[in-house]
């Protein structure tokens, strides 16, 4: 189950900032308000925000399920290594300049997922906007929060699902969850439209698609699920 992405008991956010221009300040800001704990890792800052913060996740003195990647792209192998040590179950990597860059940026994403593997976690990501869960008031984006809804939307374009986000809101209308999927290196549609079947507060699926890379798998698991909730593609 993918339940650390969305209900964790304690988020690290590795990259978390005392600088508004940046997006690892939004993205701490907003996790803020969430009912768990949150810690922020900075290299150079010793309180972010008006808390403690941690040079490296490994010095986090509690478990960690889930760490939220804003590192510049140099640093995220290894940030995602520290991760696979603490004993992180999930990891959200915002950071871009991967996959969608061409052929060595691919190579990059693939070794990404193999030390997630190594150390069982899962990624979303990376070049994400990031996950949201309106139910658990957890927002772990850097963009508002959206208004609590029964529809899982799921976004494999970060600019057009943000849009949409702000859209819903002025409009007064809500999401369950809203996941950015980025370039779906490792979790994809398949995996997330799995776990909405059997989320309670998502009453249907809603999927912003520009391309997939197992359309047997996707075919499969949407058929399954759309005998238990409507799934809407674009």
């Amino acid at each position: 189950m993918l339940d650390y992405f969305f209900t964790p008991r304690s988020i690290a956010v590795l990259g978390a900032s005392n600088d508004p221009l940046k997006l690892g300040y939004e993205v701490f800001k907003n996790l803020k308000e969430y009912g768990g704990k949150v810690y922020p890792v900075n290299i150079k800052d010793e309180v972010v925000q008006g808390v403690k913060a941690y040079k490296n996740v490994k010095n986090i003195p509690e478990d960690v399920d889930l760490a939220v990647i804003i590192v510049p792209k140099r640093f995220v192998k290894q940030a995602l290594i520290d991760c696979g040590e603490k004993g992180v179950k999930g990891a959200i990597i915002i950071t871009a300049g991967f996959g969608e860059m061409g052929e060595e940026g691919k190579r990059e994403e693939r070794e990404l997922v193999e030390i997630a593997h190594k150390y069982g976690m899962r990624i979303i990501g990376p070049n994400c906007v990031g996950v949201m869960d309106t139910h658990s008031n957890m927002n772990a984006t850097f963009i508002m929060n959206a208004k609590k809804g029964s529809v899982a939307f799921i976004s494999q374009s970060g600019a057009l699902g943000a849009g949409i986000v702000y859209k819903t809101i002025k409009e007064d209308i809500g999401f369950s969850k809203f996941i950015s999927v980025g370039n779906m290196a490792d979790v994809d549609f398949a995996d997330l439209m799995e776990y909405l079947a059997e989320d309670n507060n998502s009453k249907s699926i809603a999927l912003y698609i520009e391309g997939i890379k197992n359309g047997k798998k996707f075919m499969e698991i949407a058929k399954k699920v759309s005998k238990k909730k409507p799934i809407i593609t674009l």
